[in-house]
């Protein structure tokens, strides 16, 4: 989970992913579509540029920016979602703005996903999971 991946040192929890950068063909396009997904997890825009938009809840962690060429092979990421209501509205809000669905709202094992999962695809090809966090 974007964010919420961290490590014990000194009895205290230290992030170990600081932000994470998905290039682009279209920024607006993306937008749409990054809006329409986050929103339902509490997700909002802190960064609003011509060229990048960060979005995260109080603080930029998930960076879009608009690049000519672009590669998302294997890219996965998988976000943290408060219950199964925000999962579905999330996978709603993206399927509905451009993105393609790769596994509708359900139960799951798939690894270290949470029980309760959907998995879709954005208009670039970058593979998105959105499940019920565990943590």
């Amino acid at each position: 989970m974007v964010g919420n991946l961290s490590c014990r040192n000194s009895n205290s929890l230290h992030n170990v992913i600081h932000h994470i950068v998905f290039e682009v063909s279209d920024l607006a396009r993306a937008a749409a579509f990054y809006d329409a997904l986050l929103s339902p997890l509490g997700w909002r825009r802190h960064v609003n540029e011509t060229n990048a938009i960060g979005y995260g809840i109080s603080r930029p962690i998930l960076f879009i920016t608009e690049r000519t060429s672009v590669r998302s092979e294997g890219t996965m990421v998988s976000l943290g979602a408060p219950g199964i209501a925000a999962v579905k509205a999330a996978w709603e809000g993206g399927t509905g703005s451009g993105g393609s669905n790769v596994a509708r709202p359900g139960e799951t094992s798939a690894h270290g996903s949470g029980s309760y999962s959907a998995f879709l695809r954005d208009p670039d090809g970058h593979d998105i999971e959105v499940t019920v966090s565990q943590d």
